[in-house]
């Protein structure tokens, strides 16, 4: 296919399923990797009352096209207040299962409007298990 032709296609079809403009499918994303958080959740009774160290990724899905061309924090999402918020979260409230604190954090980063997805993983490395293991680590996707 030579240019002029991914040019007619391009005009042909200028919407995704979805209904928005091809040329807002950009796939820009912020990422806080590795948040260390000692917080009690847990099934086990040692657990909840001894806790211990979770690490938390998040990657956002989130048009940066208006921050990568004003240069003002006003325009993106402020990782180091997204990083306190995810820490008082998984750090403030108490959950049996590491299925339930990665959704509390994909919905507290979903509150904001200009994020169409999140990726969430949240290790347990020093999870109760009984056989040699490195870590425990559950992922979610949410989107709009």
């Amino acid at each position: 296919m030579v240019a002029s032709e991914f040019s007619v296609l391009r005009s042909a079809d200028s919407t995704t399923s979805a209904g928005l403009p091809i040329a807002t499918m950009n796939r820009d994303t912020i990422s806080l990797l590795g948040l260390r958080i000692y917080a009690y959740h847990g099934v086990l009774e040692e657990e909840k009352a001894a806790g211990q160290d979770f690490v938390v990724d998040v990657t956002l899905d989130v048009d940066l096209t208006g921050p990568a061309s004003s240069d003002d924090l006003a325009d993106t999402i402020d990782y180091g207040a997204l990083a306190a918020a995810i820490h008082e979260r998984v750090a403030g409230e108490h959950w049996n299962l590491i299925e339930r604190v990665a959704g509390r954090v994909a919905d507290l980063v979903m509150e904001d409007e200009r994020v169409v997805g999140v990726e969430v993983r949240v290790h347990k490395p020093s999870a109760p298990i009984a056989v040699p293991f490195d870590d425990v680590v559950v992922e979610l996707q949410r989107s709009r």
